[in-house]
């Protein structure tokens, strides 16, 4: 029997989930916070997001939606257009290539690796865009946002795992 047509939205709605939620940290990155040098040290959210679903739903996050997140990101945040989108597609690309490692794995791995991930990412975002930018690097400044993105792994990961199991159960 074939699924209405509420039932194949509902579906899609449902493997959008991903992208969408991926979304709103790029929404979120943006927003303006009243800190001093927070923007040195903010964390990367969306960074997390794409690493937690191309390990747990690569199928759901494409590389192409990894590089048009970061191209978002990239323009709302007003930094060097393409460097994010590099970067969310060659954190994309290194998971997915890993994929057989991950299956199966517990959290504490899944935190290493990503432990492992985060910091080229990050310092690879922070030397791209000084070099476009003709700018310098805060050296205290990008570790702290280093150990801020690995800390925030745990309570990123376990709200989007609580989506996952919520809405993506039965895909």
């Amino acid at each position: 029997m074939r699924p209405g047509v509420f039932q194949r939205v509902d579906t899609r709605l449902r493997q959008a989930l991903p992208v969408m939620l991926t979304f709103v940290f790029v929404l979120g990155a943006v927003a303006p916070v009243r800190l001093p040098d927070y923007v040195l040290i903010a964390p990367g959210l969306v960074l997390i997001a794409v690493f937690y679903w191309s390990v747990h739903r690569p199928d759901l996050l494409r590389p192409w939606h990894a590089c048009l997140l970061g191209l978002l990101d990239d323009m709302l945040a007003g930094s060097a257009l393409g460097v994010n989108a590099l970067v969310f597609t060659l954190v994309h690309a290194v998971v997915l290539a890993q994929h057989r490692f991950f299956r199966g794995k517990g959290f504490a791995i899944v935190w290493i690796a990503f432990a492992g991930i985060a910091p080229a990412a990050i310092l690879t975002t922070t030397l791209l865009s000084a070099i476009a930018a003709r700018g310098g690097l805060d050296p205290t400044a990008l570790v702290v946002q280093i150990l801020l993105t690995i800390a925030l792994y745990p309570p990123v990961a376990w709200l989007l795992g609580r989506a996952q199991r919520l809405f993506l159960a039965e895909i």
